[in-house]
């Protein structure tokens, strides 16, 4: 019979880890089966768990008697074991030494001895794939070959092909990354372009608003033609006094006499932002570039950052015109 690779969990958080290493051993918890008969079959199994542990479901009962199992009936001497420390985040590799062993002396009494490798293998040294497949949530469960030939390799000194390898992995997770970034950008700019002007100026004014200013929307019958109005104070006696035009279009961009207008609405230390979503020709940026006053264009990529990096300070009425979820990605 080939032999097999298995994985038994040191309990819950890795907590008997160290019993694991010294008593060189690994073990499953049920402690209140009692020691189980080599004899027993599968039905008797689970008739002895539901009377034991009558409040179990039938899928946990399965579950369970499963991983008990395949633990008393399949591991062979011989065999690979595989145990995990979560908080040094190392994989322990071992050969089973004996039978199924009830030994009331430990935390876990279900056991089975086993020779410990001198050298743990760290998970970070290990491929997306393999990390997967060790991560299941079951107590007991089979290693594929190529998991436990990656930790085998990895046990020895790490040679010039791993670190190319590790390099490999770590660009195909940052394009991963840029991957998901560029593709969250497009789906909020897919939110925006469905706001009404109205939605679209609420939004704008939101963020100014989450990053500390006071606003006060302006009448569009106005000479000046502003749209919003923001400074530190609201009334503008505090500087910066910043006058904000919002323009929602579906295909054209802004173009320089835009900006002009914009610009002969302006006095004094008044600064602008022109926001529009279908963003501006190159001649408009020309213009805000030289203008006397200082002018911040807005297109959708300037927008869609702003909304990012101020999104925990926005009120609960501008989330919800583009309601977002955080994603928390490794570094």
């Amino acid at each position: 019979m080939s032999q097999k690779a298995w994985m038994v969990r040191s309990g819950g958080s890795g907590f008997l880890i160290e019993e694991f290493i010294e008593q060189k051993i690994v073990a499953i918890g049920w402690n209140e089966l009692g020691e189980i008969p080599s004899n027993i079959n599968n039905r008797e199994l689970k008739e002895l768990f539901f009377k034991i542990y009558p409040e179990s479901s039938d899928g946990y009962i399965a579950q369970s008697c499963g991983q008990i199992w395949r633990f008393i009936n399949e591991f062979s001497i011989g065999d690979t074991v595989v145990t995990y420390d979560p908080s040094s985040r190392l994989y322990y590799i071992g050969e089973i030494m004996s039978e199924y062993i009830y030994n009331d002396k430990l935390s876990y009494k279900h056991s089975r001895l086993v020779r410990w490798n001198d050298n743990p293998i760290e998970r970070d040294s290990l491929s997306v794939d393999s990390k997967n497949t060790l991560g299941s949530v079951l107590t007991v469960f089979t290693i594929p070959e190529f998991v436990i030939n990656e930790l085998r390799k990895n046990a020895t000194e790490i040679d010039d092909e791993t670190i190319l390898e590790h390099l490999k992995e770590v660009e195909e997770l940052d394009f991963l990354k840029s991957d998901v970034i560029s593709k969250s950008t497009e789906f909020i700019k897919d939110l925006i372009s469905k706001l009404s002007w109205q939605q679209t100026e609420q939004l704008v004014a939101g963020i100014l608003n989450g990053m500390g200013y006071k606003i006060r929307f302006t009448s569009r019958g106005s000479d000046l033609g502003n749209d919003i109005f923001a400074s530190p104070d609201g009334l503008g006696l505090v500087e910066p006094r910043i006058k904000v035009e919002v323009k929602k279009r579906t295909t054209d961009k802004i173009g320089a006499p835009d900006i002009r207008n914009f610009i002969g609405g302006m006095r004094g230390s008044d600064k602008g932002i022109y926001v529009a979503t279908t963003g501006f020709t190159k001649e408009a940026r020309y213009e805000s570039e030289r203008a006397n006053f200082p002018i911040t264009l807005v297109d959708s990529d300037l927008l869609v950052e702003l909304i990012i990096e101020n999104y925990e300070a926005l009120t609960p009425e501008t989330k919800a015109l583009i309601p977002l979820r955080k994603i928390y990605w490794p570094v």
